[in-house]
């Protein structure tokens, strides 16, 4: 399945709040491939639940955790973290306008609840990307044995579009995962089917679908 059932919530569901019970009504997407479209171990994979609100677009993984994690000793969590991809991490890749999927933006989210957000436009040479970009998102996670929840709250005001009912958009959905080198995983809903590790192939991006 390629593309992504975002239910309506009238409930504007903090990121904080990773239990309420609006999650429910999501639907768990899987995240079990590496970005090759190789099977992943079991012990690595994650699941996405995605909601929308009047005012937010809402994100939350769960993810199997059976190793160490890989994370910052000192976190900073007033600031977005650069650099945060190359640690343990779950993001999403979202294009509102889904005829321009070269167009999105990146959010990302660590065990620590450190956060990202980029702009991004994607060209055949080269990326152009907005580092100084400002959301407003808010994140959150919780980290228990065996498990990791993470969750982000995206601004429909950041992404500069508002979605209706029946609107779709581009998307994708990721985890970074395990220790650096030859053993890191990097795990993709919709797989990249790059050469090498790689998010950044919109044209593989499958759909958001905004259900109301």
């Amino acid at each position: 399945m390629n593309f992504i059932a975002a239910h309506f919530t009238s409930a504007d569901i903090a990121a904080a709040d990773l239990d309420h019970a609006g999650w429910e009504r999501a639907d768990a997407v899987r995240i079990e491939r590496y970005w090759s479209g190789v099977g992943a171990p079991p012990e690595r994979h994650a699941e996405a639940r995605v909601l929308w609100s009047e005012s937010a677009l809402l994100v939350r993984f769960v993810c199997r955790q059976a190793g160490p994690l890989v994370v910052s000793d000192a976190p900073r969590l007033d600031r977005k973290t650069i650099g945060l991809w190359d640690r343990d991490v779950c993001e999403m890749f979202v294009a509102p306008q889904a005829n321009e999927p070269e167009r999105y933006f990146e959010f990302e989210v660590a065990p620590t609840g450190e956060w990202l957000d980029l702009s991004i436009r994607w060209r055949p040479d080269g990326r152009e990307t907005v580092w100084d970009y400002h959301s407003g998102m808010s994140a959150a996670a919780r980290v228990e044995p065996g498990a990791v929840t993470l969750a982000m709250r995206i601004p429909f005001a950041g992404l500069g579009a508002t979605p209706r009912a029946g609107d779709s958009w581009r998307a994708n959905l990721y985890r970074c995962v395990g220790a650096g080198g030859d053993s890191r995983g990097y795990l993709a809903w919709q797989p990249t089917l790059a050469p090498q590790p790689n998010f950044h192939v919109p044209h593989r991006f499958g759909r958001l679908e905004f259900i109301d």
